[in-house]
Order: structure tokens, then sequence, then C-alpha cells
């Protein structure tokens, strides 16, 4: 008998919400640390959980993310909406034992805003709070750990108090790895090629991330000025026969590949056949479902294409799993500092500093890759997250089409080899003149609202690619005859990366839209989008105070929109004579009435 023969009769439920995978690893994580406490335990996202259970589970651990604006991710969105019913009565969880760990960046207004209300409202529904909301902060010196780490040492203390382990029970060992979600089968021959993205059903449901509809590219052309440091793509899709609908503001979201070279590299250091097909089934005893986007019978080269993040900067957690593989004195040693709460500064400046990737991690430990088990590949990296990018485009100006605006990512650090994007820079590699291309793509809701009255004005400030959903908002708005557009536009150089154009200069010509554009860097003093929004007071006062405008932010957000925020709240105080304080609480007011929207990522 193996030692997981004698469990303990506690399990514990962890549900997380998640964004971009970080709660997921967080909560996996979590799940990890309670199959070596000798718990029984469910990982799961809060959307594929049945939320009417709750009632009746004993101990569970929510790990939330909050995105954009203090929303919740995509994946407890139906969670939230059931848990915030009014008609919910008020002592319906007074069974539940429960712990809230929000994942957030400081640097945001609504700083793990998710979590926070979350663990309010299930006090509220009468279940008992083990300890305070934990909120992890990006922008803590260690990242999130800083504050994960110690609570969940005041959450294991908690619950092994109220949950003891069967007498004589002692916990599994840190070095002594936990058993893999998966066993992979390999076949000796596939007769035929298994289907992948078949053709979507014709039954009229539109695309989504199980089922993506795979686009036809049409052009991918650059935007910048070949002399400008940055490449930036302009790239249209069609999208005749998808059944996509969408309007100004939604965003479309896309899986990107592994490069062909990192695929190759990845299979030479593991010693595996890209063209060797396998089966998964889960092991005995894992909750986990094989995932959905894999065929089954699936090629090697598949699961590392299209689904194993090889390129990604990898976190603690696969560091903790490789050390439990190494045998090699040198570099075990290395792996379990990494994995330490000590060793964390180290581990920053090995990996996260210069954006180290876990390819690069396992070229660095080959002794310890060439031990690792095949079995274990889904437990060291995670699944490549889809991207997400403005539409840049409005289907009344281009039917069946749909566009993007898309930055190259590309920068240095102190490796040899420069860091890469890994969605733009394969968005950027397709070349649509050179043969068919197709990317599977689907479309979500996106924040930004614009408004349905013809009169209200829409003022605009899209700095860079932030431009994106503000021209689709303006093709948009103009196909229905609403031409009170005002635009505020930023780039460097006027001759250099200046984004549309020709197409800004004719809705000018033809008065329909107001420009008014900074370049920073062709004159001797920066030139930014705040400055020009002061310049604009008298407009931007009577825009607002007596049309009821609404205002709008899109960009990156480093410094521009509380650059553009404090320009706003100048406007006010100097036309509308208010002070500071009444200038903060308008906009606040603007917010809440959704007069004021912002959509900004980093």
């Amino acid at each position: 008998a193996g030692p997981w023969d004698r469990m303990s009769t506690h399990t514990v439920l962890v549900l997380y919400g998640s964004q971009t995978g970080t709660a997921q690893d967080t909560a996996e994580r979590i799940g990890r640390q309670a199959q070596r406490r000798r718990m029984g335990v469910r990982v799961q996202a809060l959307d594929s959980y049945n939320v009417a259970n709750l009632i009746s589970e004993s101990l569970v651990v929510f790990v939330c993310a909050t995105t954009g604006q203090g929303d919740p991710p995509d994946n407890m969105k139906n969670f939230w909406r059931f848990l915030f019913r009014k008609s919910l009565p008020a002592g319906s969880l007074c069974r539940l034992d429960c712990a809230v760990l929000g994942l957030g960046d400081s640097s945001y207004s609504k700083f793990n805003f998710v979590a926070k209300k979350l663990h309010k409202r299930l006090q509220q529904l009468g279940a008992n709070a083990l300890l305070p909301v934990g909120l992890a902060d990006d922008q803590h010196d260690l990242g999130p750990d800083g504050v994960i780490d110690p609570w969940l040492i005041s959450f294991w203390q908690k619950v092994l108090s109220l949950y003891p382990p069967p007498a004589g029970l002692s916990p599994l060992r840190e070095e002594d790895p936990l058993p893999p979600r998966y066993i992979f089968q390999f076949l000796d021959e596939v007769t035929e090629e298994p289907l992948i993205n078949p053709l979507p059903p014709s039954d009229q449901t539109p695309p989504s991330s199980v089922q993506p509809f795979p686009a036809r590219m049409v052009f991918n052309q650059r935007v910048t000025d070949l002399s400008h440091f940055q490449d930036v793509r302009h790239i249209e899709f069609d999208i005749t026969g998808s059944n996509i609908q969408y309007s100004a503001g939604d965003v479309v979201m896309m899986r990107p590949c592994n490069s062909t070279e990192d695929v190759e590299q990845f299979c030479r250091l593991l010693r595996l056949d890209p063209d060797r097909y396998f089966i998964l089934s889960p092991t005995e005893g894992s909750t986990a479902p094989v995932p959905a986007r894999l065929p089954q019978p699936c090629s090697v080269r598949y699961l590392v294409e299209q689904f194993l993040d090889i390129a990604a900067v990898p976190r603690r957690s696969f560091f903790e799993l490789l050390a439990t593989f190494a045998t090699n004195e040198l570099e075990r040693g290395k792996l379990a500092e990494f994995s330490s709460a000590q060793g964390q500064d180290e581990l920053h400046s090995y990996c996260n500093r210069p954006r180290r990737t876990a390819l690069e991690v396992l070229a660095d430990f080959p002794h310890t890759t060439a031990e690792l088990s095949v079995n274990y590949l889904l437990d060291l990296f995670p699944e490549i997250q889809p991207r997400s990018f403005s539409i840049a485009s409005s289907l009344l100006a281009h039917p069946n089409r749909l566009q993007i605006l898309v930055a190259v990512v590309r920068y240095k650090t102190r490796l040899h080899r420069p860091r890469q994007g890994l969605c733009s820079t394969w968005l950027a590699s397709l070349e649509p003149s050179q043969g068919e291309v197709c990317v599977p793509l689907w479309v979500k809701k996106g924040g930004l609202k614009f408004p349905q009255d013809p009169e209200t004005p829409a003022i605009m400030v899209g700095p860079g690619t932030g431009v994106a959903p503000f021209r689709a908002a303006i093709q948009e708005r103009i196909a229905q005859g609403k031409t009170a557009n005002v635009l505020f536009f930023g780039c460097r150089s006027e001759t250099k990366d200046f984004y549309c154009h020709s197409e800004w200069e004719a809705k000018v010509q033809a008065g329909h839209m107001t420009l008014f554009t900074a370049f920073s860097r062709d004159q001797e003093d920066k030139i930014y989008v705040q400055h020009r929004v002061k310049e604009q007071a008298k407009l931007l006062w009577d825009l607002i105070a007596n049309k009821s405008a609404v205002f709008y932010i899109a960009g990156n957000s480093k410094q521009m929109p509380t650059g553009v925020c404090d320009a706003l709240k100048e406007v006010f105080q100097q036309e509308g004579g208010v002070t500071e304080s009444q200038a903060q609480e308008m906009l606040d007011t603007m917010e809440k009435a959704g007069r004021f929207q912002s959509e900004t990522w980093s």
C-alpha cells in the first residue's frame, strides 16, 4: 500500500476565478498543500462548479483575481451573479468554513475589489471566515507571494486545528513528488490524422473559447515607419459565416502558438518525438478532467505548440515541481532555494526580472530536465492563455470584417536573446500573401459602452494603440449619424507612428469628428495627451457640463490615465470654479453614472 491509501476523511474545495492564470496557479498550489497534509481536495474554476452545492460544503477556499476596472474574471461571472441575488436567504451558508485570497495590483484604483466584496458577501450569507481576506499585490517587492506565503501559513494552522489529520499520519514532505494528474499512453501508430479544429457547427451559436472560429487573415500591414523603434500591425480578419456580432468597445480573443524553434528545442531537451501520438487519461483518484481543447489521440507537436505555455516566465510552482525530480546535487540545491520563501529574491533576479522563459530554465537544468517524466508535463506547464485585443473596426463600416491594431512586443533584458511577446510575435509572423492563414478567434463584450442618444458627445482619449476601440466607436457612430466625436490622440512623431492618419483627416474634413494630437518627440518639450486636454478646457467643460458628454480613456496604463484624470480635474477647477475635492467628487459621480469610462492595460 502506498502513502495514498491512507487519507484524512476531511476534504477541502478550492474554487478560483482567474483571468491570466495566476489565481489558477495559486489554487493548484493550495491543492497540492492539501494533498501533502493528507486531505481530500478538489480544485475547480468557479463557473465549472455547481454553486447550488455550496450549502452542503464544509470547507472552501476561494482564490480570485480582479480584472480591469474591478470586475470579476470571466470564469466566475455566473457564480458572481448567483451569489449576489437578493433572494438568497441570510443564513444559507451557516455550515460553511471559508477563506478568501485575492490577487490584485495596487496600482489600480479597484485593488482586490472582487476578493473584498466576495469576503463580505459570504459573511452576509452566514459563512464563517477562518481568517481575514488575503490581499496579494503585484506591486509588493516579492510579488504576490509576499502576501500569499504568510497567509497560507495562518490558513493551514487554522484548518488543521479545526480538521485534524488522523492519528499517526504525518504530512508528506515537500521533496516527495505528488502523483501526476494525467497519464500519457503512447500509441504505436496512428493510421488517420485526428480532426483538429473541425469547422464550427451550423447551429448558429456564436464562437467561444471552446469552439473558436477559424478566421481567415486578409491583411497584416506594418503601420509604423520602418525607422520607428516599434513594429505595430494593422490586421484584418474575414469573419463571414462566423455568426460573430460585435459593437464598439468589444474585444477579440485568440490563443497564440509557440514558435517552431521553441517546439523543436523543447522536444530535443525532453527527448520527445513530436510526431508521436498519445491518449491522455486522468490518474486514478485524480478529479481533473482531460482538457477539452486537446484532441484524442493527440500528437506531441500539437500539445507543445498549441497548449503548453513553454515560452512564458515560469511561476514558483514550476520550480517546486522541478525540484522533486532533481537528482543532481547542484541543480537540486538551486531548485530548492528557488522554491523556498527565503529564495524568492534570488528567483526574482534569476527569472522574473530578466523575463527568463520556462524553456530557458529547462536548458539551464539539463540533468533535472533529463529526469522529467512526460506524465508531469501538464502539472509543470500551464495552458497557453487567450490574449485579448480591442476591436479597431465597426461592422457598419467593414461588414464581415474584424480589425485589430497590434504592437509587437520585443525588448532587451540582460539575457542575450531579446524578449518577445508570444501572441504579437506570432501574429506578426503570419503572412496571408504567402497562402491562406486562419486564426481561431472569438469575441467578448468589452468594458467600454458608447452613448445611445445621438446628441450625446463622446470625448475619447486614446494615445498609441489605445486608439483602437475609438476607431471602432467613431466608425460605428458616424454610420449611425452621431457626429459629436472628439478624439485626443498621442504618439511619438507625426511621421512615424500616427495611426489611421488619413482616415482621421477625411473624417475631420467631413465634419464628423474633432481631432487633437500630441506628438511627444516632435519638439524640444514633450507634449502628451493630458497637455492637450488642459488646453481644451473651455470646450471640454461645455461638452461635459452643458451637453452631458461621456469621457473615455484607453491605452497603456503607466502614468497616462492618472495624468489625464488630473488634467480633467484641473479643467473642472479652472472652468467650473470648483475646489480640488469638488473636482474629484465630480469625477467620481461621472464614473458611477457611466459618464467616465476607462480601459487600460499594462
